[in-house]
């Protein structure tokens, strides 16, 4: 049986359309977080090949295990003509910088993660 983390996937978002990509920043113990997938190569979001879902966690300094803090599904791909952007934001309250990570989950290509020190 395979470990989850060698089946997670990882790359550089420039490169691969299924890396998600975070921007996040911390002012005044507040955390902003925006997370995209194919912002750089556009993923196709199609009913056949979609991105089914992000999550987004935080690791405040000096905490050993990571907080979920988003969960966000998407259910359009391309039905009727309607498609489905997987980027989310979120805002939350932190007494600590941390690193935020990213999972975003493709019906095809499997699981993919990124995270971000701030």
């Amino acid at each position: 049986m395979a470990k989850l983390t060698e089946t997670v996937k990882s790359g550089d978002f420039k490169n691969e359309k299924h890396v998600p990509e975070i921007e996040a920043s911390f002012e005044n113990g507040e955390v902003k977080v925006k997370v995209a997938v194919g912002s750089e190569i556009e993923h196709p979001n199609t009913l056949e090949h979609h991105i089914a879902w992000i999550k987004v966690f935080f690791t405040p300094e000096g905490a050993s295990v990571p907080f979920e803090v988003g969960s966000y599904e998407f259910a359009a791909h391309g039905e009727e003509k309607i498609f489905t952007k997987p980027e989310v934001e979120a805002c939350f309250k932190s007494a600590k910088k941390g690193t935020v990570y990213a999972l975003s989950f493709c019906n095809i290509h499997g699981l993919w993660e990124n995270a971000k020190e701030i």
